[in-house]
């Protein structure tokens, strides 16, 4: 997901995009224990995204104070 693409989002959105990427990251990894992950950049692609989302959801924070 692009940095644009996050910004667009509100705020419930990005809590629901958070968590999915929070799932998406554990079944990646089971996946990986499992030798069944044939792509490892997936995980650093989801580490990435939910830094992203991260990023976006602590500047809003900070912004309303």
């Amino acid at each position: 997901m692009r940095i644009q693409d996050v910004r667009g989002l509100t705020d419930v959105q990005l809590s629901e995009e958070l968590e999915n990427s929070y799932r998406a990251m554990q079944n990646l990894r089971f996946r990986l224990a499992t030798k069944q992950l044939t792509n490892t950049a997936e995980m650093r692609s989801t580490r990435k995204t939910v830094a992203r989302l991260k990023t976006i959801m602590r500047e809003r924070e900070l912004v309303g104070i």
